[in-house]
């Protein structure tokens, strides 16, 4: 149970971390363009991820979301959700063939494939893996992520130690890269907007698995802090490189060649596992959103726009970042406008039902233990609280029933294991009940 926030923050990592920012593309045409000054805007994305990051997946524990409507209906006015879909589903097509292309790149710089080539096998993994349960899907987004920051922190660590650089003629060299923005604050937020987009969808479904808030809070926190430690270290080793590497379709890859033919040969497959990470997060989120909870829908769903998908891919890697990104972004920030005020706004309630479920994750270890007594009064206030969530309540009872379950399974004393990690205030939660109650009558 401890390691389940773990395993939601690499998958999450594994859905942002994709062609462009494991490549070092979209840090070059959105931050380096403008010099040192750009290592700023890497740091201000770096904490949008964190914050963001943790909204998103929170979200989608609260109201245990099966797809981004689910989410959306209930945050904001429904013309604005309309408007959200049809931007989320475009957009998350444009960039699942982005990524597409950008595997045919990858494999194109290190290997010699051709690039058509590259991009059919990522397309045809992407389909089978869509065959395989969401359990050993999440494994799958999450394997590589581990492997992902190590070597970029070791690139780093080989590009600076014992070695100087000319800062001043470095950041000549980086400002004559073309940039996707005119600003950089501007390029930011627009890029993070961008990457919202990208794992929105995905981020409610990994925290809709969820049944503690708490680990959704972790799992968004914790990888969205993980992505911003990537990325400037990557940023820093793309910068102290950029002479070497601006005209490069994959920078980062075209610095490991430098360092080892080995390193870059893993480097070259590890990339290409994100970049499937993050296509294949995109195609399978627009295939849930149009299932209805149907998997042998989804799964011709997903088929379908795989297809799709390969042909438009063929428009090239570092001239589709450069000609939709920029849009995309743009379209993104009404998102986080929404998030962010919707989370503002919704705070309270989902404190309420974080603590709430605490207390059902408890109820239902006394219930299961043989070793301690359940009262009618547990049964009662179980039943309540299940009400008053905003997600489903049988689902909801069903899936505490199965977390307490394992939880016995992995632990020897439930009592003990409730004290130490399922805190509640009972005063402030049978308080926050009578005001539920109140509100609904």
């Amino acid at each position: 149970m401890k390691n389940t926030w773990w395993k939601i923050a690499f998958a999450y990592i594994g859905v942002i971390v994709g062609a462009g920012l494991s490549s070092g593309q979209d840090l070059m045409q959105y931050f380096l363009c403008f010099g040192q000054k750009g290592l700023f805007g890497v740091a201000l994305l770096g904490v949008l991820n964190a914050v963001f990051g943790r909204i998103m997946v929170t979200f989608g524990s609260y109201y245990r979301a099966d797809n981004h409507e689910e989410v959306f209906s209930n945050i904001t006015h429904p013309l604005v959700t309309r408007i959200l879909d049809v931007v989320l589903i475009i957009g998350s097509f444009i960039m699942g063939f982005v990524m597409v292309a950008g595997a045919g790149s990858n494999l194109n710089q290190q290997f010699g494939i051709p690039a058509w080539l590259g991009s059919l096998i990522c397309s045809i993994l992407i389909i089978i893996v869509a065959f395989m349960d969401f359990d050993k899907i999440t494994n799958v987004l999450g394997i590589f992520t581990p492997v992902m920051i190590v070597m970029i922190l070791l690139i780093t660590a080989y590009t600076f130690i014992g070695k100087t650089y000319d800062f001043a003629a470095l950041d000549i060299e980086a400002r004559t890269i073309e940039p996707a923005m005119s600003n950089l604050w501007l390029s930011a937020i627009n890029y993070y907007a961008l990457c919202a987009m990208t794992g929105v969808s995905m981020a409610f479904i990994l925290g809709g698995s969820l049944v503690r808030i708490g680990q959704a809070e972790k799992g968004g926190l914790y990888g969205g802090i993980m992505i911003g430690v990537i990325i400037l270290a990557a940023s820093f080793s793309l910068f102290a490189n950029i002479d070497k590497v601006k005209d490069a379709d994959m920078p980062m890859l075209a610095i490991v060649d430098t360092i080892s033919p080995v390193l870059a040969i893993i480097y070259a497959l590890t990339v290409f596992a994100l970049i499937f990470n993050t296509a294949f997060s995109l195609y399978y989120s627009i295939a849930r959103r149009f299932s209805k909870g149907d998997i042998k829908k989804m799964r011709m769903i997903i088929i379908g726009v795989v297809i799709v998908g390969y042909i438009c891919s063929f428009g090239g890697f570092k001239r589709l970042i450069g000609l939709l990104y920029p849009v995309l972004g743009y379209m993104g920030i009404l998102l986080l406008a929404v998030l962010l005020y919707a989370f503002v706004r919704d705070h309270k309630d989902i404190m309420f039902e974080k603590y709430s479920r605490r207390k059902m994750i408890s109820l239902s270890l006394k219930r299961q233990d043989p070793n301690r007594k359940s009262t009618k009064e547990d049964k009662k206030l179980m039943h309540e609280l299940g009400k008053l969530s905003p997600a489903d309540t049988d689902t909801l009872l069903s899936d505490v029933h199965e977390t307490a379950k394992a939880i016995l399974e992995n632990t020897d004393d439930s009592k003990a294991f409730a004290q130490e990690n399922l805190q509640v205030d009972n005063d402030k939660l049978k308080q926050s009940i009578e005001e539920k109650r109140n509100e609904d009558s």
